[in-house]
Parts: structure tokens; sequence; C-alpha cells
């Protein structure tokens, strides 16, 4: 079980990352990074073949209310997707990712929504900054180099998610390292030097925590690697961009109570700290962010 001696290792033997210094940046004139005060991104699902069912929203209308609501809550970003990163769900082509997407965007963005675009593909991710967007959350490396290229121009951030091969679903197992955070920070450091030729320099490093490959279907397993991953998670700041973590469930522990997974995740993220929070839980990390903000 973990406990405080477990804690007091991390510290000792990464004394030298703890306070390590990230580039500061502002994201469309709104937020700070990083700040004292981590910020939250709520997530909208506009795929049916998503997971997490009270994120999923299926017309225009509903999304971007959901996307004001998510705003009231605390969201400092709103993510959006128009495609699931589960094995089994569809591929929906660029065309129908654009077509779902922009109305959503303009009309949040129109609000003062700070919105990130979750894409893989550089045509979407073009289509969707001219729609508004000021993220990218990238989930595939085919088209890496020209996504930096298209947020440098529009002066936006990227996510740039740990994945092991071109796009996740195609990826089977992924190396599970005793410490998983030197390789993480091989693969981030090759990504960022690439985006900074490219002329991005804003951006997070985000470890992917949300995925779930083939050999993570055992839950004490995963389960592990995320604890370890989000924990650790601060030694990633050396390499000068904050970071991103989504917050997993884990359904096999939670039960009906699965809803609580993101919450209990977000404290270890804390620890480990964390600098945006994806979640679909918004009010309940929000709360528990809170929380720990008054020790």
């Amino acid at each position: 079980m973990l406990g405080l001696t477990d804690l007091a290792a991390i510290a000792a033997e990464h004394a030298a990352d703890l306070d390590a210094e990230v580039r500061p940046f502002d994201l469309a004139g709104q937020l700070r990074f990083p700040s004292a005060q981590p910020a939250i991104m709520g997530v909208i699902n506009l795929s049916a073949d998503s997971w997490y069912r009270e994120s999923i929203r299926t017309t225009v209308e509903s999304a971007v209310e959901c996307g004001l609501e998510l705003r009231g809550q605390g969201a400092d970003i709103i993510d959006i997707g128009a495609e699931s990163t589960l094995g089994q769900a569809r591929r929906v082509a660029a065309a129908e990712q654009q077509q779902q997407l922009l109305p959503v965007i303009k009309q949040l963005a129109a609000e003062g929504v700070i919105v990130s675009a979750e894409t893989y593909d550089a045509a979407v991710a073009k289509a969707c900054l001219e729609a508004g967007a000021k993220v990218l959350n990238l989930t595939g490396t085919a088209d890496s180099e020209a996504i930096y290229r298209l947020a440098a121009e529009h002066d936006a951030a990227v996510i740039i998610c740990y994945v092991a091969g071109e796009y996740v679903r195609d990826v089977g197992d992924i190396p599970l390292d005793d410490d998983p955070i030197p390789r993480m920070a091989e693969y981030f450091t090759r990504e960022i030097e690439t985006a900074e030729r490219c002329g991005l320099t804003n951006g997070f490093v985000d470890p992917g925590l949300g995925f779930y490959y083939a050999n993570l279907q055992d839950s004490s397993v995963r389960i592990r690697h995320q604890m370890k991953t989000f924990l650790n998670a601060f030694r990633l700041r050396r390499l000068g961009w904050p970071v991103c973590n989504a917050l997993p469930h884990a359904v096999e522990c939670f039960g009906d109570e699965v809803r609580c997974a993101e919450p209990f995740f977000s404290v270890l993220a804390a620890l480990g700290k964390t600098d945006l929070f994806r979640t679909h839980e918004v009010p309940r990390i929000r709360a528990v962010l809170k929380t720990l903000g008054t020790y």
C-alpha cells in the first residue's frame, strides 16, 4: 500500500527535480503557466464510442451548452474530441471530424472559452485552429511536425501525449519499466526539440495515462503504472514544459462508484506537481484541488 515512506523516498531520490523551472507562457491571454494554482481541462466527447458516458454530447447545441456549463463549474480549458481512442471505436474520417468539431469550437470560442481540440490529423488541426481553438491535444505522431508548425503560426499550444507509435490505437503493448520517467523523458526531449525547431514554444507534456494499451488490461498492472507515473511526473518538468495529466478511471476497483476514480487519481497527480488536469469530473476535481490547497 502506498504510504508516507514511499512519498519520502521519491522526494529524497529526486530532490533536484522538485523545483525544476518551467518556461512561462500565456495561453489566449487568459491563463498563465506555470501557476501556483493548477488549471483544469474539462472534456466533451462528440463520439458515441467514448467510454465516459457523462461526457458524450452528440449535437452542436448540447455540446456548446455542456462547454459553458463546464466553464461555470471551474474548467479553464474545454477539450473536445470527435473520435474515441478506444481500440474498438470507429475511425472517423477527417472531413467528418471537422463537421462535428468546427461549429462547437466556433460557438464556444465566441463565448470566450479556451478550446482544445483532440486530434492527430493535420487537416483537422488546421481547421480547428482557424475556428478558434487555442490548444491542440496531440494523440498521434504521424503529423506531429505539421501540427507543431500550425500551432506556432496560430500562437496556440500543443499537448504532446506520450504515444508509443503513430497513433495510440495502433499500439499493442507499451514498455512497462519499473521507473517509467526516463523513457518518457527521452521521448518528450525529442518531441520538444522538433516542436521548437518548428517554431512552437508553448505546450505541455502528457504521460498518456488515459490510454489503455493491450498490456494494461490487468487492472493491478495498469493502476501501479499510473500511480508511479503520477507521483513522479514532476521529474518531467525539468524539460522546461509544464505537465498535463489525463485522469483515468479504475472501474475494477471503484465499481459503481467509478466517478470517484478521477478525484482519487487527481490527488496523486497533484502530489506529482501536475500543471493541467484533464478530467470528465470538473467540479469534483476543482473541490479536491481547492481542499489540497488549504494545507
